[in-house]
């Protein structure tokens, strides 16, 4: 099973000017998931959307690799932050020992459960010891689709831990919070933070 889903894809592809124009600023994980990596560390960011949470760790210094699935939204990030946005779907991780942190905020949550494992186990093994990894999901009870036709896991909190579980972390958190997303509704987050060791 891939972790693609192209009507999620289309979507995004659709609503580029939206994102882009939506005044979204960075997220307040940010401060935390940064502080915990060494100054000027190499981050990868999944889905980095319009740019907004590159940007705030470029200008803090990091040496960011932002990256998007939806080809129309990796122009536009590139566009905003002047340097290369490379389209990369989750699948197609493929780098070792490469990175000090992976963010990867609200982007997971379009992978369907099956599949997630395998994406994570990538996400492992492109992170160094010691590597940081954040990452955003909508909770719920079973997988399916939005009023928008966007593809979820809405995962529970004991079921995403069974699944980070499968590898090797020094440890986990999974922070449950109140918010909500792109369409306004109110939404339960959780918010996983992975440590390698």
């Amino acid at each position: 099973m891939t972790a693609r889903d192209d009507d999620t894809i289309g979507f995004y592809a659709r609503e580029v000017a939206a994102y882009t124009t939506r005044g979204v600023n960075a997220s307040p994980r940010l401060k935390a998931f940064l502080a915990a990596l060494p100054p000027g560390g190499r981050i990868l960011e999944l889905g980095c959307g319009a740019g907004q949470d590159s940007e705030a760790m470029l200008a803090r210094g990091f040496d960011v690799h932002p990256t998007d699935g939806t080809p129309e939204m990796a122009r536009a990030a590139a566009e905003r932050l002047g340097v290369a946005t490379s389209t990369l779907l989750f699948e197609d991780i493929a780098e070792q020992n490469a990175y000090d942190g992976i963010w990867a905020n609200a982007c997971l949550l379009h992978v369907p459960r099956a599949t997630l494992p395998s994406i994570i186990a990538r996400i492992h093994a492109a992170l160094k010891d010691k590597g940081v990894f954040y990452a955003s999901y909508k909770a719920g009870t079973a997988e399916g689709r939005d009023e928008l036709d966007r593809f979820y896991n809405y995962p529970s909190p004991d079921w995403l831990s069974d699944v980070y579980q499968q590898l090797s972390w020094e440890h986990i958190t999974i922070d449950e919070a109140k918010g909500s997303g792109y369409d306004n509704k109110p939404t339960d987050w959780l918010h996983v933070t992975a440590v390698k060791p």
